[in-house]
């Protein structure tokens, strides 16, 4: 008696275990809540809007890297392309190389021939960031601004405009997050 309920309980056991490894309960799970996918991103509008380049600057959160790109005279919408790809120079077509296992290419429909970038291979500092590796300048011609940022790996983002906080500015927000 007291063998067979030993096997029934050894069983029982076994049982859930092994239902508790193969359930996806983990995976229907999202990295810090973050439901973002690895897919181009593009603004609302495809015209030029007369932005021009401000400011780049990066920073980190605990879920993701953010790079905030400042745009003045421009309007509340933007026309932009955000997607993982090769990063080339605009108007030459060169391509650029970029730190990391990954390259997210940022094209804006901006004038950045005013903006100054004092290091073209390190447009703003990265180092120690858990998901950037490199933000690299990769020209600006005839309206249109391309930046490439080096990631550990082409990992979920997403990308969103603010308006302010100066009067007509707007920020291109992309957000990479450190994992799946």
């Amino acid at each position: 008696m007291r063998r067979t309920l030993r096997l029934v309980v050894v069983a029982v056991v076994a049982t859930l275990g092994a239902l508790t490894l193969t359930s996806p309960a983990s995976a229907a799970s999202p990295y810090c809540g973050l439901v973002w996918g690895s897919g181009p991103e593009s603004g609302s509008v495809t015209a030029p809007t007369g932005a021009s380049l401000n400011r780049v600057r990066a920073g980190q959160h605990a879920c993701y890297d953010r790079l905030v790109i400042s745009l003045t005279n421009g309007s509340s919408a933007l026309a932009y392309t955000v997607r993982y790809g090769p990063v080339t120079g605009v108007g030459s077509g060169d391509r650029i190389p970029v730190s990391g296992g990954a390259s997210l290419v940022i094209s804006i429909q901006a004038d950045g021939k005013d903006y100054t970038v004092t290091d073209p291979r390190h447009v703003v500092p990265v180092s120690g960031y858990r998901t950037f590796r490199q933000v690299v300048w990769a020209g600006s011609f005839e309206g249109e601004t391309v930046l490439g940022v080096g990631t550990r790996a082409q990992l979920p983002f997403r990308t969103f405009l603010l308006n302010g906080p100066g009067r007509h500015e707007t920020r291109l927000v992309i957000d990479v997050a450190h994992r799946w």
